[in-house]
């Protein structure tokens, strides 16, 4: 299993905030909703994606943007136009309930703004709690990322501006799958077109000696890898290998499997409630006290301590 497989394939939405919106000139929106990823799209018009710090992002028709979470982030006509509304979680369509509430038009389902039409419409896809997304995959990307029309994930987006609006059984499982789908194509397509700022498991062709190494670590963390081991595995030199995995990771052999054990331990200490021993032997520590060690010194807590702090409420 290559390693964006491995880190997508338990990416699971649940009750997921798809919506429509629909917006006349000038328009601004406040996401506010604290998921770890979102997936915009302009379905029509212009837009502007404005992290809280940084530049902001053009995006046009078509194009996919995934925005990194929990910090919030503006969507508007132009970067000058504060926000009119704020939307969060529990409330996303406030504005458009009230005017129901009210006697007036009944918009599409998920459809914030009860107008026929608007100068822009905007499709977002907001993932709730983890979703068993981790940290090693919210660690290779940048907080805003946007692909454009050509690159290869219009029939998604087609199916998924025509689901959004029925209102059939089964409709919040569709969505979510269909929101999994686009989450999928858009990485590997933004890994593609971007390979300087790829992770280096991406990057690293998988049958060159670096790309070797990296596949033997990944698929087998707990082993006891040493660079005299990786290297005969390879069938290279110890030196080889540590002077061409060092230049192409930018670290030596065994300080990435270091990194990448503490990345895996940190990922089962959220989505599982195996015991911290167990966790360590899986990623390849001897015990409970070696992978605190370890993980203070890179994370700076210790493993039950970053549990009690990722599942509290």
């Amino acid at each position: 299993m290559d390693t964006l497989t491995d880190l997508l394939d338990g990416v699971h939405a649940q009750a997921a905030l798809i919506h429509r919106s629909i917006m006349t000139s000038p328009w601004s929106l406040r996401f506010a909703g604290g998921g770890p990823l979102t997936l915009l799209t302009m379905l029509d018009g212009q837009g502007w994606i404005i992290p809280a710090d940084g530049e902001a992002l053009a995006i046009g028709p078509g194009d996919i943007a995934v925005v990194r979470g929990p910090a919030s982030y503006t969507v508007a006509e132009d970067p000058a136009t504060p926000p009119q509304h704020v939307i969060t979680r529990d409330q996303y369509c406030a504005a458009t309930a009230r005017t129901v509430e009210k006697g007036g038009a009944v918009p599409d389902p998920r459809t914030c703004g009860v107008a026929a039409g608007g100068s822009a419409v905007l499709l977002s896809g907001a993932y709730q709690g983890r979703a068993g997304i981790s940290d090693r995959l919210l660690d290779a990307l940048p907080d805003i990322l946007v692909i454009t029309d050509d690159d290869g994930c219009s029939p998604l987006l087609t199916l998924m501006a025509a689901e959004v609006v029925q209102d059939r059984p089964g409709q919040q499982a569709v969505l979510n799958r269909l929101l999994d789908l686009m989450l999928v194509a858009t990485l590997r397509a933004w890994f593609d077109r971007t390979q300087r700022h790829a992770p280096v498991w991406y990057r690293v062709k998988d049958d060159s000696v670096v790309g070797t190494a990296l596949r033997l670590m990944h698929g087998d963390p707990a082993h006891p890898w040493t660079v005299e081991s990786l290297a005969a595995q390879v069938g290279v030199s110890r030196a080889a290998l540590a002077r061409r995995f060092t230049a192409e990771v930018g670290e030596p052999p065994i300080t990435y499997l270091s990194h990448w054990r503490i990345a895996l331990a940190a990922d089962l200490l959220r989505s599982t409630d195996a015991t911290v021993g167990s966790i360590a032997h899986k990623v390849g520590y001897s015990g409970t006290f070696a992978l605190s060690v370890a993980f203070k010194r890179r994370l700076g807590t210790t493993p039950s301590q970053y549990r009690a702090a990722v599942l509290s409420p």
